[in-house]
């Protein structure tokens, strides 16, 4: 390796290109965050210039003062040589720094504009630090300097050629272009008029004081790890960048075909879903880093570690999986990643509400498997048993949210469980029943239906669960109930629209009085019996028999009247099939609490099969 500073004019002058490989990253700087102060130095580097010069010295002492202006300093980039044919342009990969000196390009090309439009002699030797001699180019794009990434190729020659580009046009490298060129026009220009000195000593200070360090890697220099450490351990690179830029720097390396691998099977990463961020506070990344953990988890059957991601992506490449077959199976997890996410149709419906309320609950723990199974093909994983397998996952999940278990270890017993669909899948084993026994396993229990039961009927619900929980139970029953009666015309109803009420109020004193064998039980703070019945009563009221789903047409300002009336009132609410057996009550208190939980119970388990269940379901399918 290599390293020297040199001024822009040694590192453009020569007939050289500079390539930026397909694995770089978009450009990105802007004039608030790095042209104004660029233009900013160099009218200060060209100051400094200025100064000595008009100091009126001459001969050698000018020669001396000039020599000892202060130069700027732009930074660092990392060059590789490629391969090139005999006696053609000498060709150079930026690995890093591809910003740097595409900016540096654009600001010769904007000073370049100024130069040319005063006709002054100094535009031919900055002409020359953007284009190639005409009697060396074998194509078109071999003229220019640098030749930027894929996606900005075919603006790249507007930006640089000598003809103004169109003012339609709103690139950023245009922008820059044009940026520069103001700034410039408004240095050498004094009194409205254009000064030679001060556009001498900008163009002067651009070629020789302006100086990069270049690294220049040799042969047996790793370009990948020199990358890592000047932009993993420095600025936020994210792991799928990093690499993405390691597949495809040792794809080139390996003479792969990059450009068709990269429409093949990167490019769709390149759009804007891809590039968000999810997840909260610190759990936030970006999307293509979650897919990225995703997609390690299941490759390696490890837990995927956030905070060493990319070495652990890094150690499992270099295990030997070629650069195609690596992108191959990462973009067959991107598509089942997008299909998990709602991103993109999914056919069966049994699927796509699962994984909609696998979402809801934010389990991205079971993401790597619901991923994994979707990579499967369809002869190995009938579609009935790929529903069977989800809905066994859904059904452990939601069970256990509803029952308001832990969910410390998701991701270690989530990650066992394709271990075992895995081992499955290789021994040709059913897949489906696979997952249902282990799930089944270890401490991380999957509830029975007598355990959901004793739960709808004996836990808090409302203030310990979580509302968005409780909406998603209740919006299913509504749903079942609808879809097995015949009876019931169908609807498309918004469940995020409905709030979650009370049948019987929190606020329950003043019209709920507490019956005892069909007395009113007058209230008295010492009396044990009226004691014991109102803390009944306020543990019975959170409970989900007490709790249903109203539409906006639901007047809240009954919410806490008696009975008489809100009985009224929720029979208005004949689109929601959950509220027809409240309506039908002739009275409302915890023995009927209690039936409507065991009935929610009932339907529950009919939505989210037990294991013993969706195992039936395959012996009955057979």
């Amino acid at each position: 390796m290599q390293a020297n500073t040199y001024p822009l004019s040694q590192i453009l002058l020569p007939d050289r290109r500079y390539l930026i490989p397909t694995f770089q990253r978009d450009y990105e700087w802007t004039r608030e965050g790095q042209w104004e102060l660029l233009f900013e130095d160099l009218s200060a580097t060209a100051d400094r210039l200025l100064d000595v010069r008009t100091s009126g010295a001459t001969g050698s002492a000018l020669l001396a003062k000039e020599a000892a202006v202060s130069p700027h300093f732009l930074g660092a980039i990392v060059v590789a040589s490629v391969l090139s044919p005999t006696g053609g342009i000498t060709l150079r990969s930026v690995i890093d720094g591809q910003q740097r000196l595409t900016t540096t390009q654009l600001l010769v090309r904007g000073v370049l504009d100024v130069l040319t439009a005063e006709e002054s002699l100094k535009r031919h030797q900055l002409r020359e630090m953007l284009f190639n001699k005409d009697y060396l180019v074998a194509s078109q794009e071999e003229k220019f300097k640098l030749w930027p990434r894929r996606n900005d190729r075919l603006v790249w020659p507007t930006a640089i050629d000598d003809a103004p580009p169109p003012k339609t046009e709103d690139h950023l490298y245009l922008q820059a272009r044009a940026y520069f060129a103001d700034k410039a026009r408004d240095y050498v220009t004094e009194n409205n008029v254009v000064e030679p000195t001060r556009m001498n000593a900008l163009a002067d200070a651009l070629s020789t004081l302006f100086k990069l360090v270049v690294i220049d890697l040799e042969d047996n220099d790793d370009a990948q790890v020199i990358f890592e450490v000047l932009n993993g351990r420095q600025t936020p690179l994210s792991a799928i960048d990093l690499v993405k830029n390691l597949l495809f720097l040792r794809g080139e390396l390996a003479d792969a075909d990059v450009e068709m691998l990269y429409d093949k099977y990167w490019a769709h990463f390149d759009d804007s879903w891809w590039k968000e961020e999810v997840g909260r506070g610190h759990a936030q990344r970006g999307r293509r880093d979650v897919l990225l953990s995703v997609w390690l988890t299941a490759e390696t059957g490890k837990e995927a570690s956030v905070s060493h991601l990319y070495s652990e992506a890094r150690a499992y490449l270099n295990d030997g999986p070629s650069t195609e077959n690596v992108l191959k199976r990462l973009a067959a997890f991107s598509v089942a990643y997008e299909a998990v996410y709602g991103h993109i149709p999914v056919a069966q419906n049994e699927l796509r509400t699962a994984y909609d309320r696998i979402r809801t609950l934010d389990i991205a723990t079971a993401v790597p498997l619901l991923a994994w199974l979707r990579t499967l093909p369809t002869n190995v994983l009938v579609p009935s048993d790929h529903v069977r397998a989800v809905r066994a996952i859904e059904s452990w999940a939601l069970r256990r949210a509803f029952l308001g278990l832990q969910t410390r270890g998701y991701g270690s017993h989530l990650t066992r469980v394709l271990n075992d669909a895995q081992r499955a899948f290789e021994t040709d084993v059913d897949v489906a029943n696979a997952i249902i026994d282990s799930l089944q396993r270890g401490a991380l229990s999957w509830p029975t239906d007598r355990e959901l039961a004793d739960g709808f009927r004996n836990n808090r619900f409302y203030g310990s669960i979580g509302q968005p929980r409780i909406a998603l139970l209740l919006s299913a029953v509504d749903t079942h109930l609808r879809t097995n009666d015949p009876h019931q015309p169908s609807a498309n109803i918004d469940y995020s629209n409905l709030q979650i009420e009370h049948v019987m109020p929190q606020s329950w004193e003043s019209n709920w009085p507490i019956g005892e064998t069909g007395r009113n039980v007058r209230r008295d703070e010492n009396d044990p019996t009226w004691l014991n019945a109102s803390e009944e009563r306020n543990r019975a009221v959170n409970r989900l028999g007490n709790l249903t789903l109203v539409t906006g047409s639901f007047n809240g300002h009954l919410s806490n009247g008696p009975w008489s009336t809100k009985q009224a009132e929720f029979a208005k609410q004949n689109t929601l099939v959950v509220n027809f057996s409240i309506a039908d009550s002739d009275s409302w208190d915890e023995e009927r609490i209690d039936v409507r939980a065991a009935e929610l119970a009932m339907t529950a388990t009919e939505i989210w099969l037990s294991a013993d269940a969706l195992r039936s379901k395959k012996a009955l399918a057979e």
